[in-house]
C-alpha cells in the first residue's frame, strides 16, 4: 500500500515538474478564457452595432415606427446572443476533446425527437414569428390578452411579457395568444360625465362648458382637436348628466379625463353652477305623531 502511494506521488511530482505539461495547461486555459471573453465582447459589440444601425435608420428616408423599432432591436439582440453563445459552447467542447461533428449530429437527432414531443414549443415559436412579422403589437404597446392587460415589456420567439399598471409581470406563451386587443395603435377617446343639479340652469352650464372646451387644446398637447359637449346623457334621480368626449393621443385618455374633470369643476364653481350632492331628508316620528293628534283634535272640535 505504501509503495502504491509512493508511485502515485512520484507520478504527480513528475507531471508537475514537467515544463511541457505546464505549457499545454497554460495554452488550454488561455484558449478557454479567450473563447469566454471573446464571446462576451462579441455580444456586447454586436448589441451596440444593432443599436447604432437603428439610430441611423431613424435619420434616413426609410423610417419605421418607434414601437416596431424597439421590438426588432430587442429581438435581434436576443438572436445574436443565442448564436454567439451556441458557437462558443461548441468551441469549448472542441477544446475539451469532444467530437464536435458527432455532437452536432446528435443534437440534430435529439432536436428532431424533442420537436415531435414538444409541439407546444414549436407552436410558441411559430406564433411568435408571426406576431413580429405581422406587427400585431410591439414593445411599449398597451394590450389585452384574455384577462391580462398591460404594457408590453418584451416579445420573444417563445413568450411575450406584459406588465400591468400595478406592477405584475405576466409571461404568456405565444402559442396561447388567440386574440389581442391593442390600445396603442389608434387615438383614444376620453369620456367624462358631468352632473348638474336640477335647480341649475342647464343652458348656461352647456354654454360655460363649451367656452372652456375651446381653450383646453392650447393647454394640453395630448388632446387631438377640440373636446365636444354631446349634451344631456341621462336624467338621474337628483341630477342632469352632461357628457363630454375628447380625442387624445394613444393611451392619453386617462390623463385627459382627469384633467377635464378638474377643469370643468373649477369652471362651474367660478360661474356658481351647482354640482349636485347627496341629500338626506329626516323625519321625526314623535313630531309626526303629535301633528296627527293635533289635526285629530281640531277635527273633533
Amino acid at each position: 500500500m505504501t509503495k502504491m502511494f509512493q508511485d502515485i506521488y512520484e507520478d504527480i511530482k513528475s507531471y508537475l515538474l514537467n515544463g511541457e505539461n505546464w505549457l499545454n495547461f497554460s495554452v488550454f486555459t488561455m484558449k478557454i478564457l479567450a473563447i469566454i471573453i471573446g464571446s462576451w465582447l462579441l455580444v456586447k459589440i454586436g448589441r451596440k452595432a444593432i443599436r447604432r444601425v437603428f439610430s441611423i435608420r431613424t435619420k434616413g428616408p426609410m423610417k419605421i415606427s418607434e414601437r416596431r423599432e424597439t421590438t426588432l432591436q430587442k429581438l435581434l439582440e436576443n438572436i445574436l446572443s443565442y448564436i454567439v453563445y451556441f458557437i462558443a459552447l461548441i468551441m469549448l467542447f472542441d477544446n475539451l476533446g469532444y467530437d464536435v461533428t458527432g455532437l452536432i449530429a446528435g443534437a440534430g437527432v435529439l432536436g428532431l425527437a424533442i420537436g415531435f414531443g414538444a409541439q407546444s414549443l414549436v407552436k410558441d415559436v411559430i406564433s411568435g414569428f408571426f406576431i413580429i412579422f405581422e406587427d400585431q403589437f410591439s414593445v411599449g404597446d398597451y394590450i389585452k390578452i384574455a384577462d391580462k392587460q398591460g404594457f408590453v415589456e418584451e416579445i420573444g420567439l417563445r413568450t411575450t411579457k406584459i406588465k400591468s399598471w400595478t406592477g405584475e409581470l405576466h409571461v404568456i406563451p405565444n402559442g396561447n395568444i388567440a386574440e389581442v386587443t391593442n390600445y396603442s395603435v389608434n387615438n383614444s377617446i376620453a369620456v367624462v360625465d358631468v352632473s348638474i343639479a336640477y335647480e341649475g340652469d342647464i343652458v348656461e352650464a352647456e354654454s360655460v362648458i363649451e367656452r372652456l372646451l375651446e381653450e383646453l387644446p392650447f393647454k394640453y398637447e395630448e388632446m387631438v382637436g377640440t373636446p365636444q359637449l354631446l349634451g344631456v346623457q341621462t336624467l338621474g334621480a337628483s341630477d342632469v348628466v352632461l357628457r363630454v368626449i375628447s380625442e387624445t393621443k394613444p393611451m392619453e385618455h386617462w390623463k385627459i379625463g382627469r384633467m377635464l374633470r378638474k377643469e370643468i369643476k373649477l369652471c362651474l364653481d367660478e360661474h356658481n353652477i351647482e354640482i349636485p350632492f347627496p341629500r338626506l331628508v329626516m323625519y321625526s316620528r314623535e313630531e309626526e305623531e303629535s301633528l296627527t293628534l293635533k289635526e285629530g283634535g281640531h277635527m273633533n272640535g
